[in-house]
């Protein structure tokens, strides 16, 4: 199984005179998988703190030098390194200000990469195939450097791989009037090994290699334009001397076959995340319509799909990943992606692992088990073939995945409903996860298709194994949307980890506007339905006073002022007649419209991505929303409230920072909205409650610190009076 999470921007791109290049030329973790050279294809390298999306040092060439070589960072002397007009050698440390003055040295050949693994020397590339360690290089750079490659042989790709016995190897693929050669170059002892790569279609070239290396082997991925995904083997035990300009046959085997929807693939890119799964950008979604630029996870095992995700602008059929987190370019901006590959056994998928009689059917993990580390709910209890005989239903689906794919696209919705339900209530096949998202999709498809057809409940079903997610079934929510099945999207706001932040904005807007008669009609989870009953039925006189805020302490203050994006608001006592709200002990809105709003609460989301989709909402969208915020701080900030253990619901925390978004994204809209001025001054009033409490605590914190610093005697007796005094 595998998952693509809610993905951010680290960076914008730089604009490149061709229209085809993203601008960026590589990009290569620095110290952790938390810090990243960027480097453009001009004159500019940045490292950035992923996590932080932020830029930590930038270095730029001068104006008409440039950039030919991706910046690496050498772990051994903690400098960084790389080569400017093919020649020139550069290498800086963090605290450097400008490159021009930093080391320098220039060789006598054109330089194709400089290659570095964590733990590993520096390795010089040469555009004709020569390779040499970056220190014995430095010593000596006007070295001569040999040709090994042939006339009209040219370097297409490179990388480098440190063996499990520390030994490193410079691997790069060529290209000679149509043939294409794989170089193997070990290091230490030095020996080079080239072979020749099984030709395709004809005019058919490589789009893009991968490499890794496991049990003295080293595998090379290699994607083609018409959609084949090949893979060859090289066995790196007993690797003898040179063999010379002899280039041996390179075997392969055809990995996967990727869907093209028309001609050819030509920005692609499949990249290896680990034994079993790839990542590919620029080729289509298998049930994805012509147009679209998906990135998708490949589970090479069971030839599907297991995750994708939609991309919007331009892609450029570039890719790399490191500490799982994927770095895709497209459109303008650098976006990184993190996903997560989980190990599953053929036997497992398909439910065929045996099992004793005493020990409970293996099973899948569940996304709630992968992404949340929840434990796993008890297997059911194997039925003997005696208790299934006897009830009453005996007519459990006998058909396999690929019969009942073909059914849903044609059937009618009880037959549907029927064979979907007794796929997953058969016992004799465990393991489902992989097909779930393959029936849902094929669902989705086909109800937004045809408007009379809807199985209701078994998307429900089938949300509820916890084995979907977004980015498996994309259309799902909007289709529930569409239907106003409410319930159907309240379990994809709870189950989904993956929801991105255009479609969590999508759903606030249909909850606020819908009508209470809608609203009513749905039926919800009872649990989170409890909770609101309990919550708006509280009495009103039972106030209290938590968080330093107190509802009835409102009047305190005569007069308020309100400062905002350059915006004064001032309001006396007279005037708090005309701009008060109705009564904040009141829930603003139906039961049932209160719960749907709670899932959306407790939705994750990041707020740079969330806040330009809020701005979507109308003024008395936000107002109203804004109002039921402020319903449930009062109730939350009451003594009488006491959170239920188990129950899902919004935390404080929550409310406060949607109160937050909302304000950021409509604030001078509000101010000019005469209904919203007793709220903004109600919201006002909270903050500044808050800075109260903050003061008066910081008031008694030397005293809390005395007090954590006095030395407990060891024999008190049975009693004993002491006095402690606080200056």
């Amino acid at each position: 199984m595998a998952a693509l999470y809610e993905g951010y921007t680290l960076c914008g791109l730089v604009p490149s005179q061709n229209l085809h290049s993203s601008g960026i030329r590589g990009i290569e973790a620095e110290r952790d998988g938390d810090h990243v050279l960027v480097t453009d294809s001009t004159r500019t390298v940045t490292l950035f703190k992923v996590s932080d999306q932020k830029p930590l040092g930038s270095w730029t060439v001068k104006q008409g030098q440039t950039l030919t070589c991706s910046a690496v960072y050498n772990s051994q002397t903690k400098e960084y390194v790389s080569v400017s007009d093919h020649k020139v050698i550069r290498i800086w440390n963090e605290g450097d200000i400008l490159l021009d003055k930093a080391f320098k040295a220039t060789v006598t050949t054109d330089i194709w990469r400089v290659h570095c693994v964590p733990g590993g020397n520096p390795v010089v590339l040469f555009q004709r195939g020569a390779v040499r360690l970056l220190d014995p290089l430095l010593s000596e750079p006007q070295q001569r450097i040999e040709e090994v490659l042939v006339q009209e042989e040219t370097i297409k790709w490179s990388t480098t791989l440190m063996a499990d016995d520390s030994q490193q190897f410079v691997i790069f693929v060529t290209e000679q009037r149509g043939d294409h050669f794989l170089y193997l170059q070990r290091l230490n002892p030095n020996t080079l090994h080239r072979y020749r790569l099984e030709r395709e279609e004809p005019g058919l070239f490589p789009l893009s290699f991968s490499a890794t290396h496991r049990d003295k082997h080293i595998f090379l991925l290699y994607l083609y334009p018409n959609g084949h995904v090949y893979r060859s083997e090289v066995s790196i035990r007993g690797l003898g001397a040179d063999e010379g300009s002899q280039a041996l046959p390179l075997p392969r085997i055809l990995l996967l076959g990727l869907p093209v929807s028309e001609g050819v693939l030509e920005a692609a890119t499949a990249l290896v995340l680990d034994d079993a799964h790839i990542a590919v950008v620029g080729v289509p979604h298998p049930s994805a319509g012509a147009g679209k630029d998906y990135l998708c996870i490949w589970n090479t095992n069971f030839q599907a799909v297991q995750a994708g995700k939609e991309m919007s602008g331009k892609i450029y059929g570039q890719l790399w990943t490191y500490s799982n987190k994927l770095f895709i370019p497209h459109g303008k901006t650098l976006s990184v992606i993190p996903y997560e590959c989980l190990m599953v056994s053929l036997a497992s998928a398909l439910g065929k692992l045996k099992q004793h009689k005493t020990e409970a059917p293996a099973s899948v993990p569940s996304w709630n088990i992968i992404l949340h580390g929840e434990k796993a709910q008890p297997p059911r209890t194997v039925e003997t073939r005696k208790t299934r005989t006897s009830r009453k239903s005996q007519s459990v689906s006998c058909l396999t995945i690929d019969q009942v794919l073909e059914l849903v696209k044609t059937a009618p919705v009880d037959e549907v409903q029927k064979e979907v339900e007794g796929l997953l209530a058969r016992t004799d096949l465990q393991g489902l996860h992989p097909s779930v998202g393959q029936i849902a999709s094929t669902l989705v498809s086909r109800s937004l298709a045809d408007p009379t057809f809807y199985t209701q409940r078994t998307l429900v079903q089938l949300v509820n194994t916890q084995s979907l997610c977004h980015s498996v079934c994309p259309d799902l929510v909007l289709l529930a949307l569409e239907r106003k099945d409410y319930f159907l999207c309240q379990l994809c706001l709870q189950f989904f980890p993956d929801i991105p932040e255009v479609v969590t904005c999508a759903c606030l807007k249909a909850f606020i506007s819908m009508p209470d008669v809608d609203a009513e009609k749905a039926s919800l989870e009872p649990d989170s339905v409890s909770f609101m009953e309990s919550l708006i039925a509280k009495e009103d006189d039972q106030v209290g006073l938590q968080n330093g805020f107190s509802p009835t302490a409102y009047d305190e203050d005569r007069s308020d002022t309100l400062v905002g994006s350059g915006t004064v608001i001032q309001t006396r006592a007279e005037d708090k007649e005309k701009t008060s709200t109705p009564s904040q002990d009141i829930c603003p809105v139906s039961l049932n419209k209160a719960v749907l709003l709670n899932e959306v609460l407790m939705t994750p989301y990041s707020g740079t991505f969330l806040l330009p989709h809020l701005k979507d909402l109308s003024s008395q969208q936000v107002i109203l929303f804004l109002r039921y915020l402020q319903f449930l701080y009062l109730k939350y900030s009451q003594d009488a409230f006491l959170h239920v253990s188990g129950v899902r619901s919004p935390t404080l925390t929550q409310v406060m920072d949607w109160v937050s978004l909302l304000l950021d994204a409509h604030f001078t809209v509000l101010v000019m909205t005469p209904e919203a001025k007793g709220l903004l001054l109600n919201f006002h009033r909270f903050v500044k409650s808050q800075v109260r409490l903050v003061s008066e605590l910081g008031k008694i914190e030397g005293g809390l610190q005395e007090l954590s610093n006095l030395k407990v005697k060891k024999d008190v007796g049975q009693y004993s009076i002491e006095v402690i005094e606080l200056l």
